[in-house]
């Protein structure tokens, strides 16, 4: 006879703050706690409380959903965010992370324009990493293209996985925006993954960042694997919202992520088992 088999990862499912946009990061919160994430990722931005460590600490206790990660503000709209120093960013993050009971803070590689810091960015994120146990892990990008044209915009790589960094974190819509195999990069990052953005993209020249199970990514295949590797780091819905036309909308579709994401994180399978 065949005897189904359930195997539950340790992994927790977070919620980005970035996917409530154009809500607040307060906002987050209260949705998180509300549909039962198991915590929030914060996205460091132009909102003053995602900057504001005490403001979070508060939100973080009153909502009782813990803060799993913190982003570092590495995006366009955040370069005076925690200084224009690109280094001096990272070290505010980690002590964010540090005194929140983060474990993981989130990165983008430089822009190439930044020259200084992509020269020294790989050798940089190591020492900054001895010196914690936040993990720094280092996400994927992709190129940006115009009608047929296409810029490289990240240094040293937009595939961070050909340099060498002590942990990765996955972003299925940047590997959709590259159009890459996600299924093969997460292969090259090998036990180095150590956080997931989850959401989808159907290889569009944007950053779609959709609703799990909505573009062509393997979001399925790619939770399977890590519920059959028991997978310990986090799961982070990182998805856009700025479409729904009401609050009630932007909720349905986190709802709907959460519920596609744990059901893949419980991966079933058969063994065989003789009388």
């Amino acid at each position: 006879m065949a005897e189904r088999a359930v195997s539950v990862p340790g992994a927790k499912v977070a919620l980005s703050t970035a996917s409530v946009y154009p809500e607040s990061t307060a906002t987050a919160f209260e949705i998180a706690a509300r549909l039962g994430y198991d915590g929030v990722e914060v996205m460091v931005w132009t909102d003053p409380v995602s900057q504001d460590v005490e403001a979070l600490r508060r939100l973080s206790d009153y909502h009782q959903v813990p803060i799993l990660a913190v982003h570092a503000p590495c995006l366009l709209i955040t370069q005076r965010v925690w200084s224009t120093d690109p280094w001096t960013k990272l070290q505010r993050a980690r002590a964010a992370a540090e005194k929140l009971g983060a474990s993981t803070v989130v990165v983008h590689p430089p822009f190439r324009w930044q020259r200084q810091y992509a020269r020294d960015f790989v050798t940089g994120i190591w020492r900054m990493a001895d010196e914690t146990d936040v993990r720094f892990a280092v996400e994927n990008m992709y190129p940006w293209r115009y009608k047929d044209r296409e810029m490289l915009a990240y240094a040293p790589e937009w595939d961070v996985t050909k340099d060498d960094y002590r942990h990765f974190t996955v972003d299925l819509s940047h590997t959709a925006t590259a159009r890459t195999d996600a299924l093969a990069m997460i292969d090259r990052m090998g036990d180095r993954l150590a956080h997931v953005h989850l959401a989808d993209g159907k290889g569009s020249a944007k950053d779609e960042h959709l609703v799990p199970g909505r573009g062509t990514q393997p979001c399925a295949e790619l939770l399977e694997g890590l519920a059959h590797s028991g997978f310990d780091g986090h799961v982070v819905i990182e998805v856009n919202t700025r479409r729904a036309m009401s609050s009630a909308e932007r909720e349905a579709d986190l709802a709907e992520a959460l519920a596609f994401t744990r059901h893949h994180l419980t991966s079933t399978h058969t063994n065989a088992k003789h009388p």
